[in-house]
This record gives structure tokens, sequence and C-alpha cells, in this order.
């Protein structure tokens, strides 16, 4: 009888796989349906994110307000701006800006969707509120006390970065409206605390800090160099002092007191400061040396170029002038104000500067605009050179500014900037400085534009700024 054969090993194996041309198809198939669900995720952020923009730009809503840290209306896109008192918005008016379009670089232009009344879940049934961490009370009292005179006052808490005042004159009333543009005076359109300026003497706290990073603290602060009015440098070049007869010999306490020019040009062409310890301090302080590139600064979306200066030759008029803050040198008083505190804290490490604080939604909803630490803003400088610059700065307040500021514990450097407008000379007197009271950590810096000497001075506008924002903070 014959064996009967396995079948289980006679049957043919069936190949099941999907022919080459099938599992591509499958492969395409899977991301096209991968893209259109990333696609359609993305539709709906977009409409829920970004429609109250897209409604308020067509006209189908309207805006929601700005105020003060108190609750102040800073800026109301649910009424009529002339509901308010006269002069109401004036001296913050370019720096909320409106939503009209005029300024670019304001708070409400570089946040315009966020102050939209409307939102993708709730229609437009509510008001938006966007709170800043301004005092009104304080921007108010700092621009009535400038009077005629036009410039800028910055000041932010060096501790938290919640930006405190920004005045800015000419000062624009929105209320008003752009009917007479044209005859508005240059730079109402303008926060001019965000734009580059000749920062004066106060740029030898810049030079200060590069001396000390270089050549040690002892041996700067011992350092002593004679003022005869005058400067002759290596290359026949006069630097003159405002005090023509001079000041003689002098410490480096006394020069920054002083606000000495040959003292400082006699440092910046000594050859125990090489010029490229100086070029290297203010590139990590933020500057454009020579044009190189450097970040522009921002905050919530204004934007501040960043300072910028030419040193090529230390034994040069052009760079010793530039060290002591004219020539091509330029600096924001935003960025003024940064480093100083960097200097306050006594790290060398600034927090950023912000100017929103909470935003309450269509819905009622209210959150921080900034959550976590503080932004900083990196290693500007050392923190022994920090703490230098803050005692000789102390020291400068307690001895000269005792009268002027005697209830404060302060820090500050005065300078003039030789300017041209118009074709026009003209003196701005500047002020950067500190305050360390538990009560009122602020760090400014104050403008005062052409100003003469039958004028209020910066250390009388920084009285009426720290008494009004003491405790505030």
């Amino acid at each position: 009888m014959a064996k009967k054969q396995d079948t289980a090993q006679i049957s043919p194996v069936l190949d099941v796989t999907p022919p080459a041309s099938m599992r591509r198809a499958g492969r395409l198939t899977s991301l096209l349906i991968a893209a259109f669900l990333i696609g359609l995720f993305y539709l709906a952020y977009v409409l829920v994110s970004q429609s109250p923009e897209y409604m308020a730009k067509a006209g189908k809503t309207g805006y929601g307000t700005v105020c003060d840290r108190f609750g102040d209306v800073l800026y109301d896109g649910t009424k009529p701006l002339t509901a308010y008192p006269a002069g109401h918005f004036t001296d913050v008016g370019s720096l909320i800006g409106d939503t009209t379009g005029q300024m670019n670089n304001t708070l409400i232009a570089r946040n315009l969707g966020a102050l939209a009344n409307y939102s993708f879940l709730y229609g437009s049934d509510g008001h938006v509120t966007l709170r800043t961490t301004l005092s009104h009370k304080a921007n108010q009292a700092v621009y009535k006390a400038l009077g005629s005179k036009d410039g800028t006052v910055i000041a932010y808490n060096w501790k938290t970065g919640e930006l405190l005042c920004c005045v800015s004159k000419p000062g624009l009333d929105i209320a008003k409206g752009y009917a007479n543009l044209d005859s508005m005076p240059k730079g109402s359109l303008l926060c001019k605390a965000f734009y580059p300026t000749v920062p004066g003497s106060t740029q030898k706290v810049s030079t200060l800090i590069a001396a000390y990073q270089a050549c040690g603290i002892e041996k700067i602060n011992a350092l002593q160099f004679n003022c005869k009015g005058s400067f002759l440098n290596a290359k026949g070049q006069l630097i003159k002092c405002h005090k023509s007869e001079g000041h003689g010999k002098q410490t480096l306490s006394e020069a920054f007191a002083n606000s000495c020019n040959p003292y400082f040009a006699q440092l910046v062409q000594s050859p125990m400061l090489p010029l490229s310890s100086v070029i290297e301090t203010y590139t990590q302080m933020g500057y454009s040396v020579n044009n190189a590139a450097a970040e522009p600064l921002e905050m919530d979306g204004i934007r501040i170029a960043a300072a910028s200066t030419e040193l090529t030759d230390q034994n040069d008029f052009d760079t010793q002038w530039g060290c002591l803050g004219q020539g091509r040198t330029l600096v924001s008083p935003f960025q003024l104000m940064l480093f100083q505190g960097a200097i306050a804290n006594g790290t060398g490490c600034a927090v950023m500067p912000h100017l929103i604080d909470t935003k309450t939604d269509i819905d009622g909803t209210v959150t921080a605009w900034h959550s976590g630490e503080p932004a900083q803003t990196g290693q500007l400088f050392t923190s022994e050179a920090a703490k230098a610059v803050q005692a000789v700065m102390t020291e400068n307040a307690a001895k000269h500014y005792n009268i002027s500021l005697p209830a404060f514990q302060c820090g500050v450097k005065s300078g003039t900037a030789q300017v041209a407008v118009d074709g026009k000379a003209q003196e701005n007197s500047l002020l950067a400085g500190f305050c360390l009271d538990a009560d009122c950590p602020v760090a400014f810096c104050i403008m005062i534009e052409a100003r003469s000497s039958n004028d209020i001075t910066t250390a009388q506008i920084a009285k009426t700024l720290l008494t009004n924002l003491k405790g505030v903070s």
C-alpha cells in the first residue's frame, strides 16, 4: 500500500506581501492624512488665536482698554477718548499709542490682537483689558515737572522689571486725533526713551566698567591724573574740560563727580587700559562697536535699537571723545537705565523691563502676561565691576546731591550732551542713576533737551520721580 504524502509539506507558501506600488501608495495616503490633520489643527489654532485681530481690523468688533497698575485708564477703545479730562492721555500717548496705525512702536501697535474685544469661543460679549505696570500718577507728575522742556524720563523696578514711568515730550494727546499732524512738534509720535541719543558723560559709567574689568578695582581707584582745563593727547588734539581753569590732580572718584573730560581721556589713552578691553566690555554690554552686529532690545514687542560707537585708536580724539559720550556714541535712555539696574543689584546682570502685567480676557479670565521668574539680560559686566561702580555712584550722590535728593539712598551720574538739531547746536542734560531704598528700588534715566542754566534740573526731576514712585512697587 503506498505511503500517503504529507499535504502540509507539499502545499505552496502564499506570498501575501502587497506589491511595492501599493506600499508606496499606502505611505503616501498616510502622509496626506497626517498633513491634512496638521493643517486642520493649524487652521483651528489660527481661528482661535488670531480671529480677534482679524475681526477687529475688519471693523466687526472694537478694542478694549489699557490701564495702569491701579486701574487708571491709559487708552479706551470702548468709548470716545474725549470723554476723559483734557490732557488725560498726553503723558502716555507715544508710549501706549492707539489703534489708528499712526504709530508703530507702541504697546498697542505691537499687541493689537491681544486688545481686540472678540473671542472665537465667546464672541464679542465682553471686555478685554491690558493692565500695565505703569503708575499714571507718577507719569503725570514727571510730565508736569518738565514744564516747557522737551525730553524723556524712564524708570523701572530693578528687582522685578516692572516699568513704572515713561515720559516723552513733546507729548501727544491721542484724544485730539491727527488732523494737525503736519504742525505737530518734531518727535511727537516717538517715545524718545527707546531711541539712541548722545549720552554725554553718562557714558563714563561704561568706560569705568571697562577700566575696572581690565585693570582691577584697586588700581583704577588709586589712579590719579592732572586736569589743567584741557588735555593735549598723543596726536596733538585738544580735549577740553567744562572747567576752564581745570580741576588739578584728581582721583577716580573726584574725576567722576566732576565729570572731568581730561581725566577720562587720559584714562582711555593710558597703556594700562588696552582699547581691545574697552571694545570687549562695550560689546558684552550690548553696544555695536565699529559697525559690528548687536541685538536690539525688546519690551513686550516694543523695539529698542542697540547702543553703538566707533573706537579705532585710543590715542585719537574721536575714540577718546566717544568713550566720554560724544562723537559717534549713541545710547537710548532705556539702555542707560538697564545698565543702572545691573549696577543697583550688584550682579552686572539686569532684570529685563516689562510693561504689560496681566490680561483680562473677554470671558473675565485674568492671566499673567509674563510667567515664571523675570527675564534677565545675561551678564553685561562682572559683579565686582557692578559693586565698584555702585560705590562710586553712591558716593557721588551722597556728596553732591544731598540737597536735591536728601530723602533717598541713590547713585547717580550726570552728563551734558552736545548735539545739533536742525543745524542748531544745543546741550541736552542727562542723569542716569538708581535708588537702593527698600520701598523704592528704582533705576532711571532722565534727559532734558536744550536745557539752559535757568531751567529745571535733572536732579529736580529725579526727586519728583522718586517721590511719586516711593512705595509703589
